[in-house]
């Protein structure tokens, strides 16, 4: 059974991610590891600052992930990423819109100050 099972996830793992590799699926992988690490920078910043923080380049790793896994999920054909992406990335540009207008009135309380 053990065995099966390990042969039935091999063929799944090598369709997936051999069979089917070419340059959007390249592209996806790439959009959602960009995507990825910017978690990865909002952890190493609240870390250093010993509080929680949204760094600026969170956003700008957000649009340029969501943007590229866009373009992955237009070309696939893929309406629940199509939604997801075009949503979120109004979000992550309205977020810049808010943080540029914060600081130019002045207002040090934004959390995005790197």
């Amino acid at each position: 059974m053990l065995i099966s099972l390990s042969q039935s996830i091999g063929g799944y793992l090598y369709e997936v991610f051999i069979e089917k590799l070419d340059v959007w699926l390249v592209l996806g992988l790439f959009g959602q590891m960009l995507f990825g690490a910017r978690f990865i920078v909002q952890w190493l910043v609240s870390e250093k600052e010993g509080r929680s923080v949204i760094p600026l380049a969170f956003w700008f790793f957000s649009i340029g992930g969501g943007l590229i896994t866009l373009a992955y999920g237009l070309h696939q054909r893929e309406p629940v990423i199509i939604f997801g992406q075009a949503l979120s990335i109004f979000i992550y540009v309205r977020n810049l819109m808010l943080i540029g207008r914060a600081r130019r009135r002045g207002d040090g309380k934004d959390s995005a100050s790197r």
